[in-house]
């Protein structure tokens, strides 16, 4: 209706103003006079040669104008936002995911977006869901056993936790340890926060209050999965990491496996996003590439 008035101002009759806007002039004549009674104003005075804007009508017509102008502005703005968005894609990702699993997950989206931004940020599992919450990333992939209040998550692949040794120390002429033995032994570990941590915690907390009583205290505290693997290797201590890090260093003979009698140490690898916001299109893309 402020489309219709604005055009009236412009083209000097309603007739012309109709057709300028793609309205029968009859629907035109109806919305003119229900919009002159709900303001309660003579907008247009009608004539047989045509029709013309009143005083009153000019001047509604200059702000109709603004307005109409306004909301091109608006939705041309909007328009180019969100083509910005689907454009891009800011992402967060756990260490273990980041270096084992995403760059191929990424490399698949490429293939079929390949004019895609992706930016990624390595963090642990704690710093992924505090980037989530602070709206400084779209889409986040972790490792802990738990999600927080208003975060959605989908399993997207698994893994397992193993410890290792190195080939000098006694473990390597067992079959076995338990899980008591493990909890009471200095680790090499990762730092609080991380998922390979947290989920390493949650599974022997029973084994720790039962047969050792308390957890021991790290041997050492490190921030990379490399880092971890080649002190391990050194002998600083046994440690604990998701299998994919560990599996090239037991295949080369760097590092021992030693099974823990009766421990599940399986993880589930989770997409977090946030609760009741709908996905953009490339993170959906992402998702659905990799099921669930």
């Amino acid at each position: 209706m402020l489309e219709l008035l604005a055009a009236i101002g412009t083209h000097g009759s309603l007739g012309a103003a109709a057709r300028a806007v793609g309205m029968a002039q009859p629907n035109a004549s109806r919305s003119l006079a229900n919009l002159e009674r709900n303001l309660g104003l003579t907008l247009v005075e009608r004539h047989p040669r045509g029709s013309r804007l009143t005083a009153d009508g000019l001047v509604v017509a200059e702000l109709a104008g603004r307005l109409v102008d306004g909301v091109a502005e608006l939705l041309a703005t909007s328009t180019a936002l969100r083509e910005r968005h689907e454009a891009r894609l800011d992402l967060a990702a756990s260490l273990t995911v980041a270096e084992y699993l995403l760059p191929a997950w990424i490399a698949g989206l490429r293939h079929a977006h390949p004019d895609l931004d992706v930016r990624v940020r390595v963090e642990n599992s704690a710093q992924v869901f505090e980037l989530l919450a602070a709206r400084e990333i779209e889409l986040g992939f972790v490792e802990s056993p738990s999600t927080p209040r208003g975060a959605h998550s989908r399993t997207v692949a698994r893994d397992r936790l193993v410890v290792v040794v190195d080939p000098a120390h006694p473990w390597t002429r067992r079959t076995h340890i338990t899980p008591g033995e493990l909890a009471s032994t200095p680790l090499v570990t990762r730092e609080s926060g991380s998922g390979t941590r947290s989920t390493l915690a949650e599974a022997l907390g029973p084994a720790a209050s039962r047969e050792a009583r308390v957890l021991a205290a790290p041997a050492m505290v490190l921030s990379s999965n490399a880092a971890v693997l080649i002190s391990a290797a050194s002998g600083a201590g046994p440690a604990v990491l998701s299998e994919l890090a560990a599996r090239p260093w037991i295949a080369r003979g760097e590092l021992v496996e030693v099974p823990v009698e009766g421990l599940d140490l399986g993880r589930r690898l989770r997409a977090v996003w946030r609760t009741g916001e709908p996905l953009s299109a490339p993170a959906g893309a992402l998702l659905g590439q990799l099921g669930g």
